[in-house]
């Protein structure tokens, strides 16, 4: 039975990092990694069976320090990298590790114990992003196409492109950009572009938004001001090459065109407070998901900056004489933005929002108290964008 209520989970501790298991196309999972200061901090791997609207959960041990940023391996399910928080000589660093979880975990095929929690099995390292040369890891950026053996790390004003050789086991470093200019410039986000063969990247720093070639590892373009506050997320179209989106901390969205960076080409203004996450659905690219500081989830149709501004195309043969008429009339007019749903199951800072890799009409969202919330784009519209 399918049923738009959310199904919500919550961890014991503070949290802010969440990702979809990319590589996972089948079973919906998750992956969310803690913040705890006292005790040692965990990786959740969150099952949804949305046949039954149940959320299975196991636990990992990282004991690496708090997490965070967390990403998946586009091509190996049993591989993700984290940026943790470690205490040096009395410094704190955040830092970039790569790690396979135990084999057992990937398939998903065991059951849940309930002991999974009390004795939890511990990542395995597989190689350090080299912590120290670059200064503190804001993220790591899979190349999204890829094998599962390129990323990229963004520490302080490094953009460093790494290979993964055999087993993911050892990175050397491929390239690297740097930050130039006054002050201390340092990178809060960024995004690999699934476009152009994998070649560009978008990087925020500050109030502003770059984009680079990833051949010659320079700078193609600049968005001075994007946003009048930090920017704190971006994310490309999946099905618009030049199309990418942003937010921050003067609580608004924006969609831009990088060909014409003067003004962008759409700007949402629905939150109440910053904006840390911004996300594309990857089937249905009107769809788009976002998290605030306002402690709630906004999901937008953002259609007439989407792939299907006029909606399906409907094949002529399957009209009549009057209906042809009517439906000319129609496609001649952009669709209507609109704002879906505003979804308040949350009452801490949403730090993360994300849409399964199995389920394309299925997303979570994630703040900081811990609690994780498992929603549905709303059947009505489902229906509305597949018929």
């Amino acid at each position: 039975m399918e049923d738009d209520a959310p199904v919500i989970y919550g961890l014991e501790f503070q949290a802010r990092a969440l990702t979809a298991q990319t590589a996972e196309t089948d079973a919906i999972r998750f992956l969310v990694g803690t913040q705890s200061l006292k005790f040692d901090n965990q990786i959740h791997i969150i099952d949804f069976d949305d046949e039954n609207n149940i959320i299975n959960k196991n636990v990992l041990l990282h004991a690496a320090g708090e997490i965070w940023h967390i990403s998946a391996s586009p091509a190996d399910k049993g591989i993700l990298t984290t940026c943790y928080n470690k205490t040096s000589e009395s410094r704190v660093l955040t830092c970039a590790a790569v790690w396979r979880m135990p084999a057992e975990w990937e398939s998903g095929s065991h059951e849940s114990p309930d002991d999974s929690s009390n004795n939890p099995q511990t990542l395995e390292l597989l190689c350090h992003l080299d912590n120290t040369a670059y200064g503190n890891v804001a993220c790591v950026l899979w190349e999204p196409l890829g094998d599962g053996k390129r990323v990229i790390s963004l520490a302080d004003n490094h953009a460093v492109l790494w290979d993964l050789q055999e087993s993911s086991t050892q990175a050397t470093l491929s390239s690297s950009a740097t930050l130039e200019g006054k002050g201390q410039l340092k990178f809060t986000a960024g995004k690999w572009s699934p476009h152009h063969n994998c070649t560009q990247l978008a990087t925020a720093n500050d109030t502003a938004i770059r984009g680079w070639d990833l051949r010659s590892m320079s700078q193609i373009y600049c968005i001075e001001n994007a946003h009048g506050q930090l920017v704190r997320d971006l994310d490309f179209n999946p099905n618009k090459q030049y199309y990418l989106a942003s937010c921050g901390d003067d609580c608004k969205v924006k969609f831009w065109d990088v060909r014409q960076i003067n003004e962008p080409v759409k700007t949402l203004e629905e939150h109440s407070h910053w904006v840390w996450s911004v996300r594309y659905n990857h089937s249905h690219d009107q769809l788009v998901l976002t998290g605030s500081s306002d402690s709630r989830v906004v999901l937008s149709n953002m259609v007439s900056i989407s792939s299907e501004p006029f909606g399906h195309l409907v094949d002529d043969d399957d009209l009549s004489d009057n209906e042809e008429g009517q439906q000319e009339e129609k496609s001649k007019e952009p669709l209507q933005d609109s704002i879906i749903a505003t979804y308040e199951e949350h009452e801490d800072s949403v730090y993360a929002v994300e849409w399964s890799s199995a389920d394309p009409w299925l997303f979570a969202s994630l703040s900081y108290d811990g609690r994780l919330v498992i929603n549905r784009v709303p059947r009505a519209l489902k229906y509305r964008i597949l018929l």
